[in-house]
């Protein structure tokens, strides 16, 4: 079953399976700031590295399954699989939204 992601959200996966860091950055506020395996990334050039040396890191597909609204968060959850420690699995994606972009994110099982 399809779900219907926001816009910023879908381009953000989108970009997330190119592997560009470059795209990934584009979904994010200026300011916006990832949270994932426990070490924050803010603003826009730390996202692009994190995404880099993410990309560099760990192979993997992700497939968005659910979504549901928590207060003005966004939560999709996503089936994770590749080469990673402990793979397949599945994590929750934790977003707000502002202005058409994504303020912030956290990744967590």
């Amino acid at each position: 079953m399809a779900i219907h992601l926001p816009t910023p959200i879908a381009e953000y996966f989108t970009a997330d399976q190119s592997r560009s860091a470059e795209a990934v950055a584009a979904c994010f506020a200026a300011d916006a700031i990832v949270i994932d395996e426990g070490h924050t990334h803010a603003g826009r050039s730390a996202i692009r590295e994190w995404m880099a040396s993410s990309s560099i890191k760990y192979t993997y597909t992700v497939e968005p399954f659910a979504i549901e609204p928590e207060g003005l968060r966004i939560v999709v959850t996503s089936h994770l699989a590749g080469a990673f420690p402990g793979s397949p699995t599945d994590l929750r994606y934790i977003f707000e939204l502002a202005d058409g972009k994504i303020a912030q994110m956290e990744i967590v099982p």
